[in-house]
């Protein structure tokens, strides 16, 4: 599975992670790369939408991890201010890589890429101009 997706704004984006959970399966992982502002916490609040959370989806940045329930849980990581893989493991998080139950989304998968389970989806954030962003979805 590979599909590159341009969308023209935060609504586009938002609706991509949206029919992306469509698509899933309790226990997978989803891994997010991208610069900073290229659009990973819209799509992260699009794929609440399509659990239907009630919660406003914010940055896990200062706490590396939310759950937030709806029509199953979905785990946001964020690995931004992690050093060291083995330091999910210290906090107890490596239990969400995959998940028993939910969905996990990891934005800067690619600080712990080694940790991500083979056949996660891998999500990446390209600017363009404007608000416009190239998104690229491959299994992997």
């Amino acid at each position: 599975m590979e599909r590159v997706v341009i969308t023209a704004g935060p609504e586009e984006t938002q609706r991509l992670g949206e029919e992306l959970v469509g698509e899933l399966e309790e226990g997978e992982v989803v891994a997010l790369v991208g610069q900073l502002g290229s659009g990973k916490t819209t799509f992260v609040q699009g794929m609440a939408q399509g659990l239907f959370v009630k919660e406003r989806v914010t940055s896990a940045s200062f706490l590396l991890a939310r759950t937030y329930r709806g029509r199953m849980p979905l785990h946001h990581l964020d690995a931004y201010r992690i050093s060291a893989p083995e330091e999910l493991a210290e906090v107890g998080l490596l239990e969400l890589l995959p998940p028993e139950e939910g969905v996990t989304v990891v934005e800067w998968a690619d600080r712990i890429g080694d940790l991500i389970p083979p056949g996660s989806i891998w999500v990446h954030f390209e600017h363009l101009d404007g608000d416009r962003r190239r998104i690229t979805l491959r299994r992997r």
